[in-house]
């Protein structure tokens, strides 16, 4: 099975750094970007672009079915890591900005900060649908270390109010690292380790947890009933195509995910799941592309 292409950059920003990049709830491709940044080392992987003096002001790059708009984000003081689209034409920054600083920035549409809050430590994701719920999903280093980010999945409302945090049913375990999440209109779904179940939180506060095989799943698209889990299984380009019953999460048939012209999957960044589609883009930030169940 192969990708699609969904949304590409266009060159002239090709001398900015991308700070962060995203698609929306809306299947909006945003970059952020830096006018004066440089790329440090990264013990983990690519060297990453970091701004050489906060705060700053970020050009945000919205593409919307081809169409670029453009719009600046005054006094940015975060190392950005994450970001998204709210409603209402507000944006949400998630990054660095200090030992004991707010790590979360909400911006207006007029392109000014609104809130500055503190949404805990390690956070992996970072997703909002178009209902104002707004979903934080955490790694180990912050599920171990702040209370925050304890539970492992919270939900906010899209001002940054704290609503939810997940706590496991009786004989479940808790979420120590979350490896995938899906974010549609009222409802996520995560994987998480350390038994790998799959999680779905409704915004009206039900949850329901099956049980599945697939091991160590870096992202996951649902329509219905049914489920599509990259990776996992040690197989970065393995795509597993699930039916959930009341209790389980049923593989039915596995299929090799492939570039839109056949050539083998590389490796990607964090994939992005918003319903039934799943995006991702690889070495280049640049470049998106679209799987839909």
């Amino acid at each position: 099975m192969a990708l699609r292409s969904h949304a590409l950059l266009p060159r002239r920003y090709d001398d900015r750094k991308v700070l962060a990049t995203t698609v929306d709830a809306w299947g909006r491709a945003l970059w952020l970007l830096c006018p004066d940044a440089e790329l440090v080392p990264n013990p983990y992987g690519r060297p990453s672009p970091v701004p050489r003096r906060r705060p700053y002001d970020a050009l945000l790059v919205i593409s919307d079915a081809g169409a670029v708009q453009e719009r600046v984000l005054r006094n940015v003081t975060l190392h950005v890591y994450d970001l998204d689209a709210l409603p209402n034409g507000r944006i949400i920054l998630d990054g660095y900005g200090g030992t004991d600083e707010p790590n979360t920035q909400i911006y207006g549409r007029d392109g000014r900060p609104r809130r500055r809050l503190s949404m805990g430590r390690a956070m992996g994701f970072l997703m909002a649908d178009r209902l104002n719920h707004l979903w934080s999903a955490y790694g180990d280093e912050g599920v171990f270390a702040d209370p925050i980010s304890s539970a492992g999945l919270v939900r906010w409302d899209s001002g940054g109010n704290r609503r939810w945090g997940y706590t496991p049913p009786e004989g479940g375990r808790h979420i120590v690292d979350v490896y995938a999440l899906n974010v549609g209109d009222g409802v996520a779904h995560a994987a998480y380790y350390p038994t790998f179940p799959l999680l779905q939180a409704h915004a009206d506060g039900r949850i329901h947890v099956r049980k599945s095989r697939v091991t160590g799943p870096s992202g996951i698209a649902v329509h219905g009933d049914d489920v599509v889990m990259l990776g996992g299984d040690g197989q970065h380009d393995r795509l597993h195509r699930c039916r959930m019953t009341d209790q389980d999460v049923l593989v039915v048939d596995e299929a090799v995910l492939t570039m839109p012209n056949g050539a083998p999957l590389k490796r990607y960044a964090r994939p992005v799941g918003r319903g039934r589609r799943l995006y991702l883009h690889g070495a280049s930030s640049k470049q998106w592309y679209v799987l839909e169940v």
